[in-house]
């Protein structure tokens, strides 16, 4: 689009939705919506308009002078059309795209400048004539520039002429126009034949009693506010490109760039808020940023440590233990490695069994957990029982908070799940489940809860509602005790089931069906996706499922992990989510990339058995912890910088993996357990089992097992002493 005089009138470049920034000052002129000053029509203020072009002369001010610099810079020809001989992209794009940028920006003369020495322009008066018609609502004349812009008969001219006889009604009701509003609904609106319901609620807006309930029922913000500039966006939808130039393309384009490179960054855990990111190279995480050393050991329990979760604040973290015990840690996170503290600030010995729950109420003030049967309140400040709960009859095997922080749910292998208010009454009940749960999540938005389970014959849900997924043919992690439903007789788990329930109606939305046991989920922050541990023991290999909880469908699986009879629970974790993190039986965490599924590191230095759960730091991305039945828990964050320079030179911590020399374990630490519907005397589902290990039916389920006594190990090679806390940099 060539530069003639005739175009030096035209209008400036503008965002609909930006407010004047750093840049030259913006002399003021004329107020009309068109001339890039206006303050007036439709409450636009800003010094440009929307996604246009041509800089206005400012007639009361430097406008001649700007026309005669213009005027005075030589015109520079080259040849070809492409920007560079061995470049694709056009010339004539790429230059108004640039001019577009400056305007937006506030270079009005060196958007001029620029446009005089090219011979390009950014638009024609054509398309400035029709941005005033919009900005001032001449809207006769607007739709007649449609047709001089380029849209043609069909449905595209039929929707932008909707639009604009939509915005006339709106405005005309909104003056208290009423028999002008009629006249458009019934002459403009109407014989564009609408959705007869969409015509109804337009009719509907007639009774609205002010101009107050009608930008309320509408969600518009009157002929006023950003409802011209926001109807011009929608506009420009119709208007080839080449002709009006989408606001901000450059910006766009931009975006575009840093978005395709952070994809293909497999180590992405900067946030967006960082000053990581430039337009001068490629984006490219340094994975030595990446949490994969063991920064401290918490050796504290004395036994395996089962389940963890951090805080709200990212600044304690609660830890559930075999040894018939929780802790709450403090944790300094916000200090060099070398120098934070990590003390256990409240250790909760009330428990009659083992604990394998914990869950942080949303301002951190109380901390559930789960010991059999029983659920306990504490209050997080002091260490104090609040209460007790024992309206389950078998193993919680859940607890979830309501993202409001109102109350939370429970879940069991009884096939309950309760809702409890936050002091600990109960409020509801889904009943009996189709399920044994053995873990479940409330979704961020409030309206979903998404449980996992083992279901048989007896109580199946109807099939019409199942959605079957591919998987191994697992009978995998052995996850609890027998209880009700599983007496003499009862037939053996033939599946497992994830049920995705209505969380108003309490209805199930989804029953999907999964082979091999299903030991945790998780839910991501925007409420889209599940992720689900999936064991098996004698089919495939273990997976975790990244299941779309709209449609049902596994759209990710994660494998190199061991999992067979035990609970390991995986989880989310660092900048938007970006990986996934899981424990193993073969003692060690894993880390795969979750867009690409990639497997970025296998991290050891627990020590013998499993590492049972793990938990991104919600406030720290760049820290998460792990437990393990090796009784310790271990915090994961980047390699300082020293100890880099040390492994560099060939001394210090190994900070590739991590990894220490495994500790010394029990004799007698079985790994054999019996899964929860495992037949025992008299044919009853097994309630007990010999020996110790991760989370399995006999774990959970029995009460036998000595209370917290002290003493402690040590690791002789490093020479650290493993009765409290250890820091290893």
């Amino acid at each position: 689009m060539r530069l003639t005089e005739s175009d030096r009138d035209s209008t400036l470049s503008v965002s609909l939705d930006s407010a004047a920034e750093a840049g030259p000052s913006f002399p003021p002129g004329p107020l009309n919506g068109h001339n890039g000053t206006a303050t007036k029509s439709n409450g636009f203020s800003l010094p440009y308009t929307n996604g246009s072009s041509k800089a206005a002369a400012h007639e009361e001010t430097d406008g001649h002078q700007s026309e005669r610099r213009a005027s005075s810079v030589a015109r520079v020809s080259l040849p070809g059309r492409t920007l560079y001989d061995d470049s694709y992209v056009d010339r004539e794009e790429f230059v108004r795209l640039v001019i577009q940028s400056l305007r937006d920006v506030g270079y009005m003369e060196s958007a001029a400048t620029l446009e005089a020495e090219s011979g390009y322009i950014m638009e024609t008066p054509e398309v400035a004539e029709f941005r005033r018609c919009i900005l001032d609502a001449s809207w006769d004349s607007a739709e007649a520039a449609l047709v001089r812009l380029g849209v043609t008969e069909g449905e595209g001219q039929w929707e932008a002429k909707f639009l604009i006889a939509k915005q006339k009604y709106l405005e005309y009701l909104e003056a208290g126009k009423t028999t002008a509003a009629l006249h458009v609904l019934r002459n403009e609106l109407a014989p564009l034949n609408p959705e007869l319901d969409h015509l109804h609620a337009l009719s509907s807006l007639m009774m609205c009693s002010d101009p107050v309930d009608l930008r309320h029922q509408v969600g518009w913000d009157g002929a006023n506010g950003t409802s011209r500039r926001r109807l011009l966006m929608d506009l420009q939808r119709y208007i080839p490109s080449s002709v009006m130039i989408p606001q901000r393309r450059f910006a766009t384009l931009l975006e575009q760039a840093r978005a395709y490179q952070q994809s293909r960054c497999l180590y992405h855990n900067v946030p967006l808020r960082n000053q990581s990111y430039s337009l001068y190279t490629d984006h490219m995480c340094d994975r030595n940023a990446f949490p994969r050393v063991t920064t401290a050991v918490l050796s504290v329990h004395e036994d395996e440590v089962w389940n963890l979760e951090w805080s709200h604040n990212g600044k304690y973290l609660a830890t559930a233990s075999r040894d018939r015990t929780a802790i709450i840690w403090r944790v300094e996170f916000d200090k060099d490695p070398r120098y934070r503290v990590y003390s256990p600030e409240f250790t909760l010995r009330d428990h009659e069994y083992h604990v394998g729950c914990v869950s942080w109420s949303l301002d951190d003030s109380i901390l559930l957990t789960a010991s059999e049967s029983r659920i306990t309140l504490w209050n997080a400040r002091t260490g104090l029982r609040v209460r007790s709960l024992d309206q389950h009859t078998d193993v919680v095997t859940a607890l979830a908070w309501l993202p409001d922080g109102s109350g939370f749910i429970s879940g069991g292998l009884d096939r309950k799940i309760i809702l409890w208010d936050a002091d600990g009454k109960m409020r509801d009940s889904w009943g009996r489940t189709p399920i044994r749960v053995t873990d479940l999540m409330v979704t961020p938005d409030f309206t979903r809860l998404v449980a996992v389970g083992m279901y048989d014959t007896m109580h199946a849900p109807p099939e019409a509602a199942s959605v079957a997924a591919a998987g191994g043919a697992g009978t995998g992690a052995a996850v609890g005790a027998g209880g009700a439903g599983a007496g003499a007789g009862a037939p053996r788990v033939a599946e497992t089931r994830i049920i995705i329930y209505d969380l108003a109606t309490k209805q199930p939305e989804l029953s999907i069906r999964l082979e091999g046991e299903l030991t945790s989920v998780k839910v991501s922050q925007d409420s889209q996706y599940a992720l689900i541990n999936r064991a098996s023991e004698n089919g495939p290999p273990a997976e975790i499922h990244l299941l779309d909880l709209s449609t049902g469908r596994v759209v990710r699986k994660y494998s190199g992990h061991s999992q067979s009879k035990h609970v390991i629970r995986s989880c989310f974790g660092g900048v938007d989510e970006n990986f996934v993190l899981s424990g193993s039986e073969d003692g060690k965490v894993y880390i795969w990339h979750r867009d690409s599924g990639v497997l970025l590191e296998e991290l050891s230095g627990h020590g013998e058995g499993s590492v049972n759960s793990v938990a991104w730091n919600p406030v720290n991305e760049r820290m998460f912890a792990s437990c393990s039945d090796d009784k310790t828990v271990r915090i994961w964050e980047a390699p300082p910088v020293d100890a880099l320079a040390a492994s560099a030179s060939g001394s210090g911590v190994d900070v590739r993996d991590g990894s220490e020399e495994q500790h010394e374990m029990e004799n007698g630490k079985g790994k054999g357990k019996g899964r929860w519907d495992a037949p025992g005397p008299s044919g009853s589902t097994s309630a007990s089992g010999s020996g110790s290990g991760s989370m399995s039916v006999a774990a959970l389920a029995s009460g036998a097992g000595s209370s917290a006594a002290g003493g402690s190990s040590s690791d002789a090679e490093s020479g650290y002493g493993l009765g409290s806390t250890m820091a290893l940099f």
